[in-house]
């Protein structure tokens, strides 16, 4: 599934043997559907992979039916905000990737390490590696944002307007990339540069707000020149995490599990009778480790961040 528009599901379908012999089939084609009524209510979206039936030709104006969709790798959801009027309703995003590529300008907007977090901790629940990509290194110098992240090990590459895209290039070749920031971060001249004939709507910065418009309108799937897609998203303001648990987010910091052993029932591991201020205390685990999980843990819960500063205190 490559994308998906009011009720409208774009697909690419790969050509397979004929039967009963070994020559192909069509060539790759892109072939429009409409979801069968069996389905119901199951959600399809961008990175499923599905089965068609009907005119799958890719003709002008014909129209095949989704009849099912196959087992999913990995899916990476947000809910619609961690607020009790929403409910933590969740919104899949994208299907099937293994990398998820959380952009982020270095200036103009500033970043928002409160976004990064939520979004790292989305990342950990769907088991889905992480590349935080820095724009705008022109304008501002990325080794204080490094910094937050060196100690949960993310990797990271810089880049600018108009530069070398090439150590991007190394981290996309050959992977299904989910490319996610808000809107005015440059995710859609990073995506034009990688796919020359993209086409994607370059937003701009309100100088008022520092925030930018909203230009790609849906989640868009598009493959590298030197192999492996990109999956362009909607510019995101706010990402729920209603439905992460503790226990997920605890669970990418191996180093510090054994350390809540004698924490108390139900604790969430920011407050002050946390066993981990001790456990770290005795030299168990480097204190920057745990700084980085109640970072993330205080992104989940949506609440006032004073564990660490914040650019835009607003999110």
């Amino acid at each position: 599934m490559v994308a998906v528009d009011r009720g409208r599901y774009t697909t690419l379908v790969e050509p397979e043997p004929s039967r009963g012999s070994k020559r192909k089939g069509p060539q790759r084609r892109l072939v429009v559907a409409m979801k069968a009524r069996e389905l119901g209510r199951k959600g399809i979206v961008v990175g499923d992979r599905v089965a068609l039936v009907g005119d799958v030709s890719g003709r002008p104006d014909t129209l095949a039916r989704v009849v099912r969709v196959e087992p999913r790798t990995s899916m990476l959801r947000r809910s619609a905000d961690d607020t009790d009027d929403t409910d933590g309703i969740e919104r899949p995003i994208v299907a099937n990737a293994d990398q998820l590529v959380i952009v982020t300008a270095l200036a103009d907007p500033p970043p928002r390490p409160r976004m990064i977090d939520r979004i790292l901790v989305a990342a950990f629940d769907a088991e889905i590696d992480t590349l935080l990509c820095l724009t705008k290194s022109d304008l501002a110098p990325p080794e204080e944002l490094v910094s937050l992240y060196e100690p949960l090990g993310v990797p990271h590459v810089v880049v600018h307007k108009g530069g070398s895209l090439d150590e991007l290039r190394d981290h996309l070749v050959g992977r299904l990339s989910v490319l996610v920031g808000h809107s005015g971060v440059g995710k859609s001249t990073l995506v034009n540069a990688l796919v020359p004939d993209a086409n994607r709507a370059v937003s701009h910065v309100n100088a008022v707000t520092g925030r930018g418009r909203h230009t790609s309108t849906s989640a868009m799937a598009l493959e590298l020149p030197e192999g492996g897609w990109i999956i362009d998203t909607p510019g995101v303001r706010s990402f729920g995490l209603a439905h992460v648990s503790v226990e997920t987010v605890l669970a990418g910091f191996p180093d510090l599990v054994e350390g809540t052993v004698d924490c108390p029932k139900g604790c969430t591991h920011l407050g002050d009778d946390c066993a981990l201020d001790a456990w770290v205390a005795a030299g168990n685990a480097d204190p920057h480790r745990l700084e980085s999980l109640r970072r993330l843990l205080a992104s989940r819960e949506g609440g006032a961040d004073d564990v660490r500063r914040d650019p835009d205190p607003t999110t």
